[in-house]
């Protein structure tokens, strides 16, 4: 059983680097206790930018799983919290995770509605200007979490499969098809996917359209 490691909110913050002034709500805050979840996410979160957040991407998520990988695969030393997201689920791998999936999060009813976009603040979090390439190539992106039925979690609370609906529609399978290796049969499938955010159709149907001109098919090569 998957078991949330770490709940983390945050809030624009201006930052500084050596690329000068920034604004993100990247570096976000531990959080020890019970935090509500609403249909915008957690209490106390917000975004910077408009293209983040609504209410396909209420809650974002990354694994423990992944971190264990980026420290021993390519010599990093990242913990929980450390991507920007929300929740770091424990004991779980992406694969077992598919869209649509509705889940049982503390009181709260979640959805998986897909996978994260990779991006140049999380380069800029972590200070590595490969990233978003590196992210894409390793097939490890996190996903977000839509909010059924609104509750409270906390780290330690179990993250309970209720319902799949799309079986073999695994968050690895939907960036494979997105980014790696196109598959227009699959990415007609994922059209008619129950619970994926209408951002990913939409952008299946382009790259159906567009082939290799897509930006997704670049996405590894940036």
């Amino acid at each position: 059983m998957a078991i949330v490691c770490g709940v983390f909110v945050g809030k624009p913050k201006q930052l500084e680097d050596a690329r000068g002034r920034w604004v993100s709500s990247i570096f976000r805050d531990p959080i020890a206790g019970p935090v509500r979840v609403s249909a915008d996410g957690l209490e106390g979160d917000a975004v910077a930018q408009p293209y983040h957040g609504g209410p396909d991407g209420a809650i974002c998520v990354h694994l423990a799983d992944h971190y264990r990988f980026w420290n021993a695969n390519h010599g990093m030393q990242l913990g929980p919290g450390n991507v920007g997201e929300n929740i770091t689920l424990a004991d779980v791998a992406e694969e077992e995770i598919c869209v649509g999936d509705i889940v049982r999060l503390g009181t709260a009813l979640v959805q998986v509605s897909g996978p994260r976009v990779p991006c140049a603040n999380q380069a800029r979090r972590i200070g590595r200007r490969d990233w978003v390439k590196l992210t894409v190539r390793e097939n490890r992106t996190g996903f977000y979490l839509r909010v059924l039925e609104a509750g409270v979690l906390e780290t330690g609370d179990p993250y309970v499969l209720e319902e799949r609906l799309n079986e073999g529609a695994s968050i690895p399978a939907l960036n494979r098809c997105a980014y790696l290796d196109f598959d227009p049969a699959f990415a007609m499938r994922m059209l008619q996917m129950p619970g994926l955010a209408e951002w990913w159709k939409q952008q299946m149907r382009e790259r159906l359209g567009e082939g290799d001109e897509h930006w997704m098919a670049r996405r590894a090569e940036d």
